[in-house]
């Protein structure tokens, strides 16, 4: 049985989203490039926080809302995290030279693709996180879209458990 493509949950508070990036945490792999869309506040830093604590990272967890690229070294692969906010074009990225930090032996997090669209890589997967009802709430809608094989099978290991395909 296959997973629907996009993949709509529903989180109703942060702890949701931190169990959603457990889920995500033991399939990535040197390689795998994770997009994450959605407004200010959406959760798209406390689902990275998460992710890294799953993946075994005890350290500080830093936004790269300033320096646009924080890397961490885990013990399968370094992860490099970036938010392209501040980007004008995809010509921004390609000038940073950021290039050389997405793909095998890495693995990539890049936070607002759409700043640089038109010359990143592909994702494997790319969560689209947004309010559920009011801005002040913790509540979330997250819509899942694999853009490769690996991708998908991560639409299954982020499906509710009463929902598994």
């Amino acid at each position: 049985m296959s997973c629907p493509d996009p993949l709509a949950l529903h989180l109703p508070d942060a702890r949701a989203t931190e169990a959603l990036a457990r889920r995500l945490a033991p399939r990535l792999a040197p390689g795998f490039v994770l997009y994450l869309s959605g407004d200010l506040g959406a959760g798209k830093t406390t689902f990275v926080r998460a992710l890294l604590r799953a993946l075994g990272f005890g350290g500080r967890v830093k936004s790269p809302s300033f320096s646009l690229l924080e890397s961490y070294d885990l013990s399968k692969f370094r992860l490099y995290h970036f938010d392209f906010y501040r980007f004008d074009s995809g010509q921004d990225w390609l000038d940073a030279g950021f290039e050389e930090f997405i793909g095998a032996p890495n693995v990539a997090i890049v936070e607002w693709p759409e700043r640089a669209a038109g010359t990143l890589p592909a994702p494997d997967l790319h969560l689209f996180l947004r309010f559920a009802g009011d801005t002040a709430g913790e509540e979330r809608i997250v819509e899942a879209v694999a853009g490769t094989e690996r991708g998908r099978a991560c639409l299954k290991a982020l499906a509710p458990t009463d929902e598994r395909c």
